[in-house]
Order: C-alpha cells, then sequence, then structure tokens
C-alpha cells in the first residue's frame, strides 16, 4: 500500500544505513510484483508477491542462494535443490497456503514462455520457489482463488523501485502478532573493508502473538493489548534476502539463518504452529547453466571472515521490514471466525510510545 508512513517515516529509531527505496529492490536488478485480490461479497483477500532476482538473457542463470528452515510448519518449493546445488533459476513467488500449486504451475509455465528456446533444444526443467502462508482468518482460502495466471501476472508486473507494503501480493490477507500484517521491506548498505554492498529483505509477515510483540525493545504488544484474535500462535513468516555481495552457497545459507535473528528482534520465538521459512539468494556471479558452462570455473567470493557486517546488516532489515507490514495495516473483517476485526496499529499511540510527539 503506497503512501501510507513507514516505520522509519513514524520517526521509530532503527539502526543502520537503508539503501534508496530502503526495499529489497536496492539490490541491483531485483524486481518485485503483485497480484492483489480483493472481493468481500467473495470472501477473497489474497494474492501472488513476485520476486525476479534478474533480467536474464535467452536462458535462465544460476542464482546463488541458501534456506533455512527455523520451523517447518510451511512450505517453501525447491530447497531441496537449493540446499544440493547452491542455486535456484527463475522467480520467487510468496502466496497462501493452498494456492502453492496454481504458483507452482503459472511460474513454471513463465519460464517456459520466457526462455522458450532454451526448453526446446535443452531437457530443460523448471523447479522455481513458492512459499506461502496460511491466510484464511481474512480469506477463504478454501475457495482456491489464486490461479496459475495470477502468478503470471504478478511476475510480469515486478518492477524495480518502491515496493508497496501491507495488504499486497500475497500478504493480503495475513496477520501479524494479531495486528494487520502483509508484505514488508526493507534494506541496508554495509562496507566490508572498504567494498559497498546491499542487503535486502522482504517479508510475508503471518505469526506472533500480541503479547510478544517487541519494536526496537520496547513492549508495544503488552503496551497496546487491544482487539486480540487468538491465544496461541498460528501463522508463518517467509523471509527473502537478497544481496549483491558474492557470497559462496555456504556464506548464503549462514545468511538465512540470519533471518532467525531479524525475526526475533520482533518478539517472535518461533512458535510450534509456524512456518518460519528463509531464502538467501545473491545477484553476484551470474554464470551459464552447469551443463552449458565450463568444466574449471572461478568465481569470485567474499572472505567468510568477514561476513558479520551482511549478517547484521539482514538482521536490521528484516527486523525494520517486519514493522514495516505492521504500520501499512488497516482493519479488515475477518472471514473465520466471522463477526471480528483484525485492526490496523495505531501509529499515533505507537509513536507516542516512543516519545514522539504529533
Amino acid at each position: 500500500m503506497m503512501g501510507k508512513p513507514r516505520g522509519r517515516d513514524l520517526g521509530l529509531p532503527f539502526p543502520g544505513k537503508p539503501g534508496k527505496f530502503n526495499a529489497i529492490t536496492d539490490v541491483a536488478g531485483v524486481r518485485v510484483g503483485f497480484v492483489t485480490l480483493t472481493d468481500p461479497a467473495r470472501n477473497m483477500r489474497t494474492g501472488v508477491t513476485a520476486i525476479v532476482p534478474r533480467e536474464d538473457g535467452e536462458a535462465p542463470r544460476p542464482v546463488w542462494a541458501g534456506h533455512y528452515a527455523l520451523n517447518g510448519n510451511g512450505e517453501m518449493t525447491g530447497t531441496h535443490w537449493i540446499d544440493d546445488a547452491g542455486y535456484f533459476i527463475g522467480p520467487v513467488l510468496i502466496t497462501n497456503t493452498h494456492s502453492v500449486g496454481a504458483a507452482h504451475q503459472g511460474a513454471v509455465r513463465w519460464m517456459i514462455d520466457r526462455f522458450a528456446g532454451y526448453f526446446a533444444r535443452a531437457h530443460a526443467w523448471a523447479m522455481p520457489v513458492v512459499a506461502e502462508t496460511y491466510d484464511g482468518v481474512l480469506n477463504d482460502i478454501n475457495a482456491l482463488h489464486v490461479t496459475p495466471q495470477h502468478a503470471i501476472d504478478a511476475i510480469e508486473s515486478a518492477r524495480t523501485g518502491p515496493v508497496a507494503e501491507g495488504s499486497v501480493g500475497g500478504g493480503n490477507g495475513m496477520i501479524a502478532y494479531e495486528f494487520k500484517g502483509g508484505t514488508g521491506t526493507a534494506s541496508r548498505i554495509v562496507d566490508v573493508d572498504g567494498h559497498s554492498f546491499t542487503v535486502g529483505a522482504l517479508v510475508q509477515a503471518n505469526h506472533g502473538i500480541r503479547p510478544w510483540l517487541m519494536m526496537l525493545g520496547v513492549p508495544v504488544g503488552r503496551l497496546m493489548p487491544e482487539g486480540r484474535l487468538r491465544e496461541t500462535e498460528s501463522g508463518s513468516i517467509i523471509v527473502v534476502l537478497a544481496t549483491d555481495a558474492p557470497l559462496s552457497r555456504t556464506s548464503l545459507r549462514q545468511m538465512a539463518k540470519r533471518a532467525a535473528l531479524g525475526i526475533a528482534r520482533g518478539g517472535t520465538p518461533g512458535g510450534n504452529n509456524s512456518g518460519d521459512i528463509f531464502l538467501a539468494f545473491s545477484v553476484s556471479n551470474p554464470r551459464p547453466q552447469p551443463e552449458d558452462d565450463d568444466a574449471l570455473l572461478t568465481r569470485t567470493e567474499l572472505n567468510n571472515d568477514r561476513l558479520d557486517p551482511l549478517y547484521l546488516g539482514a538482521v536490521e532489515a528484516i527486523e525494520e521490514a517486519v514493522v514495516n507490514t505492521i504500520v501499512a495495516g488497516e482493519d479488515v473483517a475477518t472471514f473465520k471466525p466471522a463477526g471480528q476485526v483484525c485492526r490496523a496499529i495505531d501509529t499515533a499511540r505507537l509513536r507516542a510510545l516512543f516519545g514522539l510527539a504529533d
């Protein structure tokens, strides 16, 4: 939702230096697109978020990656291959739990059409990354509103620049710490021995219960307890990290692990019913597909002993991205159970908790 104040706009004292857009799109070449589906008459509040790592040529090129699952009550396709090969090809999609199949089919169709020559000449296969969180409180998830074409449209809409937040794309029906949650993003510029790199985060936040919520060390959830929806955690969070730093597959998995620390700054312990699944990728070192590449490869990689600034940047960006999902929220009536309202956070009260005058 463009136009609503973000956490930093409210005056919240986030640490670190953000990029131009304070978004995952600050990583050169990364694009984000959405299809947002809202129709109260059909109990529809859902969608698809697409992250396109870069603009490839006639054939897809590996995007170096690592993944980590803090708690596995959720899904992110393609991760077995990421664990073995250290890369993926194609877009990353995020949607609701029951729409993984539709989004996956759409992403495969898009890849076959986008790289038609490659799929025609080679025994090529498409294994896109599709992740999910559950939106069945605000959306009739069993109605299967999302179609493969919605996934294609989300990919085709992907752009650089500012990224919409809150009730957009796959984040449309999400709840975070019992406030209206959804999509959020942030970035950090970090220095590693005189080399400047960018790390950006995008989250689909649907996790946590109110008493857990912390913002920059302030127990916001305990100080704003009104309008609770549940007593136990039953949500999830997907985190996607992008960077232009030249990282090995091992380093990218280590960065993905730090997403657990980023979401923990918001207060979650990673509940048993939560799917807390994280992906980190680097757009550096573009190479052809392995079957078309040289036998001996040379790549630039950042020394593992120099990664701490990137780890810190990732943690800070994730913490801010989660806050951005919440402050972008708006009041939404619940579908199941009917008759309740998932409230937006009161940003004026939030500012007052930080001693910020209106």
